[in-house]
């Protein structure tokens, strides 16, 4: 019995990773481009092949720095000293703008569906929103996941949404915009795996890897009088 009770556990937690890693989780993500909106217009995306060198590029700089973040709040660090962290790594204003409204908007979302006295808390001390990843780490510790856990969720999102959205913006073939993916699926784990080494070290050791054209383009992007995504 006790065998069965613990597989019947760790089914409920595969699950719960797949919900929360589900793109229709209502988290916001589907309204940004993660950058791709500007690559696409500045014709540094193309095709398949750009997308994939663009989320090669994002998934070791800014999925890299999220992942490590979201990883170090799953395990239980200080999610107040881990926004700071997490402000002191994000130069572009508009950037930091956008995940903390994305963490807003995860945060209404993971509160109704894994309720946590620790997500309370940080909504209660950053009611305008607190970093993403950092709620993103929490969310699944609510939920009962591992920091890689965390890792892999923050990983997958920062290719996947530029992969969705690339198929809006160019009329990519989906099952290309997936194999893209699919293509990247090693360099994924290999991330998550970096990022959640490093957060186990504390704090001091997380990533701080800089991707300055996505910060500039960000802003360029945000000043924009018509555009698709927010970001």
């Amino acid at each position: 019995m006790e065998t069965n009770d613990r597989a019947h556990a760790a089914d409920s937690t595969r699950s719960a990773l797949l919900i929360l890693a589900d793109g229709r989780f209502p988290a916001g993500g589907h309204a940004h481009s993660g950058g791709v909106e500007a690559a696409v217009k500045a014709g540094r995306i193309r095709d398949a092949a750009g997308l994939g060198a663009f989320c090669q590029g994002r998934l070791h700089t800014a999925g890299l720095t999220a992942a490590a973040l979201a990883a170090a709040a799953a395990g239980g660090l200080d999610p107040l000293a881990l926004d700071a962290a997490a402000d002191a790594r994000t130069p572009s204003p508009v950037l930091r703008s956008t995940a903390r409204r994305l963490g807003r908007q995860l945060m209404r979302a993971a509160r109704t569906v894994w309720p946590s006295p620790e997500l309370d808390a940080l909504a209660a001390a950053h009611p305008k929103g607190a970093h993403q990843p950092v709620v993103l780490g929490l969310t699944a510790r609510a939920a009962g996941l591992t920091e890689r856990d965390a890792a892999h969720c923050a990983v997958y999102e920062t290719v996947s949404g530029p992969a969705s959205a690339a198929v809006r913006l160019l009329g990519l073939d989906p099952f290309e915009a997936t194999a893209v993916l699919a293509r990247l699926a090693p360099a994924m784990d290999q991330v998550a795996d970096h990022a959640t080494a490093a957060a186990r070290q504390g704090i001091d050791a997380l990533p701080a890897v800089s991707a300055p054209l996505l910060d500039i383009t960000a802003e360029q992007h945000a000043a924009w009088p018509v555009r698709l995504f927010a970001s």
